[in-house]
């Protein structure tokens, strides 16, 4: 490991109170991004008032795995929450978590949610996972096409409603 990222690690862990240890933290791509468990222990360590995560039926097609949700965190009585929102659909998850897109688009919004509510200026390992998977798959002009050609007709999309300008 680059002695940059160890300095960037002893930063976060002090900035954060985190421990790569606990499972706060991941190493990807010469990159530290903290977890779910890792947001999820800031959060009660600052004393999270609140949670409130609901699915955004709107912008949700179950027929098809495609999921979109809305967190709020209140980090005290007075607060009028920060918003978080996820999506996922088979196009932007991982293979390994294919069939879970629900969990995932919720996991995200709350891992968002978070992020705005204390300030957590770096990303979530779960937002870099489809950024994984999409880079494994072929580079050809041509492979890639069929891939995606497979992907089309293997699954039709309806488009998706206009987001709206306030949400």
């Amino acid at each position: 490991m680059p002695s940059e990222a160890l300095r960037r690690l002893k930063d976060l862990t002090i900035a954060y109170d985190l421990s790569i240890a606990a499972g706060h933290f991941l190493f990807l791509n010469n990159n530290w991004y903290v977890t779910h468990a890792g947001l999820l222990y800031i959060a009660a360590q600052r004393r999270c008032h609140g949670m409130h995560v609901t699915p955004e039926i709107a912008f949700s097609n179950p027929t098809i795995s495609q999921w979109a949700f809305k967190a709020t965190i209140y980090w005290s009585a007075k607060c009028r929450g920060f918003v978080g929102y996820g999506d996922a659909d088979p196009s932007n998850v991982s293979s390994v978590v294919r069939g879970a897109e629900m969990r995932v688009a919720e996991t995200r919004a709350v891992n968002r949610a978070i992020r705005k509510a204390y300030g957590i200026g770096i990303c979530s390992v779960e937002d870099q996972i489809p950024a994984q998977s999409r880079r494994a798959q072929p580079r050809t002009k041509e492979a890639s096409s069929s891939v995606h050609k497979r992907e089309r007709e293997r699954q039709p999309t309806p488009p998706r409603p206009a987001l709206p300008a306030h949400p």
